[in-house]
């Protein structure tokens, strides 16, 4: 057992990224020997120095203890993707995450297990009822996780624009996609999850997105810019920050303590 930090999208905002780390009493010599690190992401695209966040991320990713998960904005690059975002990365870049790809350690997925049994499944957009249903409707989020980390078709669904619950855990939009479909699912959640990608609130102006259902079961930590919404006995936690172009200035990675990852590459 140890620390764990979710990090959500940093969105070609390296500083804010350092920020981040430096709370987190991560160096350049890597993270403390307690802690591990979850990023969702979406680390390229929208703010300033893409390549700087992809430079951090080198630095850190062969310690063991730095998770990289693929978000859309990355998915864009690697192979049978179409680049959508009209500012692309430059091909040294774009290799970089195809290598990251090839040997594994740009992941779809990761599972996480707190001391009082939260079972946890992390993503970057979340994985909807419909998906869980296509892989099999896994009962744990370490099987969930192993699933979708052997990259099976569904992960590439972008869906109605990631607004259905068709959408892949790379897409998925919360409220109508995510959270909706598992609030009216008759049997058991089985587990809680923890994403990116999007949010039911605008931050900057403190207004909903979402439906009175979903906002009725919501909790916002509007410094931490974290969203907890209580899903059949489970919390699905949201954890993009929002930085856009500028960046925003109060945000925090999500803190487990006393967790433990369980998908078997990263046990």
């Amino acid at each position: 057992m140890g620390r764990i930090a979710a990090i959500g999208d940093v969105g070609g905002h390296p500083d804010q990224l350092r920020r981040a780390l430096a709370r987190l009493g991560v160096t350049e010599r890597g993270c403390p020997s307690d802690l591990t690190v979850i990023q969702v992401g979406d680390l390229v695209d929208r703010g300033p120095d893409s390549a700087g966040v992809l430079d951090i991320v080198a630095e850190l990713l062969d310690g063991g203890r730095w998770i990289q998960l693929a978000g859309n904005h990355e998915a864009q690059y690697l192979p049978g993707g179409a680049v959508f975002w009209r500012e692309p990365l430059a091909e040294s870049d774009i290799a970089r995450l195809r290598g990251w790809w090839a040997d594994g350690r740009l992941r779809v997925a990761e599972a996480v297990r707190t001391a009082d049994g939260e079972d946890l499944l992390v993503t970057h957009a979340g994985l909807t009822l419909a998906c869980w249903q296509r892989l099999g409707e896994p009962t744990s989020a370490t099987e969930a996780a192993e699933l979708l980390n052997a990259r099976p078709e569904l992960i590439w669904d972008v869906g109605e624009h990631g607004r259905d619950g068709n959408a892949g855990p790379l897409w998925a939009e919360s409220g109508a996609a995510l959270h909706e479909p598992w609030m009216g699912y008759r049997g058991v959640v089985p587990f809680g999850q923890i994403h990116g990608h999007s949010t039911v609130v605008r931050f900057a102006d403190r207004t909903w997105r979402c439906t009175g259902r979903v906002r009725q079961r919501a909790a916002v930590d509007w410094h931490a810019r974290h969203i907890r919404v209580r899903v059949g006995g489970r919390v699905f936690t949201g954890i993009d920050p929002g930085h856009g172009r500028t960046g925003t200035a109060d945000w925090q990675p999500l803190l487990l303590d006393d967790a433990r990852v369980t998908t078997p590459a990263s046990r």
